[in-house]
């Protein structure tokens, strides 16, 4: 397993933008955007892994993971 698939990517459409906008919580917030949804996901998952790279390279500790939360039935909870 990808030491990035600990991390929560989302995808998700911006009115505002109108386009979608891609983020993982706890590494960034709106990191891409574009027209098409799975395009976006795949550039987000680009930059997790850079991400993670630049905080090995800069000596860092990489930030708690997010993955394993249960994330989408919370928020089936709140709607």
């Amino acid at each position: 397993m990808k030491e990035s698939a600990c991390y929560v990517k989302i995808v998700e459409w911006s009115e505002e933008d109108q386009c979608f906008v891609g983020s993982c919580p706890g590494l960034f917030y709106g990191g891409c955007h574009g027209d098409d949804e799975r395009q976006v996901f795949a550039e987000l998952c680009d930059i997790v892994d850079e991400t993670l790279d630049l905080y090995k390279q800069d000596g860092r500790p990489l930030p708690p993971p997010t993955s394993g939360k249960d994330y989408a039935n919370k928020m089936l909870d709140v709607t």
